[in-house]
């Protein structure tokens, strides 16, 4: 009997046909009107620059969009017999990642450290608000926020240790606002 929460899988493809495969599972999805058991489609990337030299020898910098993990393509999808074989007959796809034809899906945390998702964390506090860290080897220590990048899903705290501020790197969710 299938399961039908959509879970992220991995899906392995022929190295250069990342993108090629996740347009065409989108197009047979919609063709086939299951959008709503193929729900997403990811080929992860980021943003890296680099530093070429040119003809004359000169340092030249560089934007390029390089894939985390070539190779490979995200599904988030309900997992059925017919989403399964409209995967694999995806052409460029040479199988789902998981042992003999049965696909694992991804669990939660896997699918935010590799950056398929990004975790929602809704903020009580900002720069300059004094917090109490909820998790981690500084539990329970109070810090005053310092910086906050929701992008990266990371805080920096200064907490005052050993008569020293010292500043901690954590991650949003493991602070919390202290209600005066």
């Amino acid at each position: 009997m299938p399961d039908y929460e959509a879970k992220w899988y991995v899906v392995h493809t022929y190295s250069g046909y990342e993108n090629k495969v996740a347009g065409d599972l989108l197009t047979t999805a919609e063709n086939r009107n299951l959008q709503d058991m193929i729900i997403d489609v990811k080929v992860p990337t980021e943003t890296v620059v680099e530093t070429v030299v040119n003809a004359k020898g000169e340092p030249k910098e560089k934007t390029v969009e390089h894939k985390i993990y070539p190779g490979y393509v995200f599904v988030k999808m309900v997992y059925t017999d017919e989403t399964w074989y409209v995967v694999r007959n995806i052409r460029g796809c040479t199988g789902f990642v998981g042992p003999g034809s049965k696909p694992v899906p991804l669990t939660d945390d896997e699918v935010y450290r590799m950056g398929v998702e990004k975790r929602v964390v809704k903020l009580s506090y900002s720069v300059g608000d004094s917090v109490r860290i909820i998790d981690g080897p500084l539990e329970d220590c109070v810090g005053v926020v310092d910086e906050i990048d929701p992008d990266n899903d990371y805080v920096r705290v200064i907490v005052s240790m050993f008569g020293r501020e010292t500043p901690v790197e954590l991650e949003l969710a493991q602070a919390e606002l202290i209600e005066d």
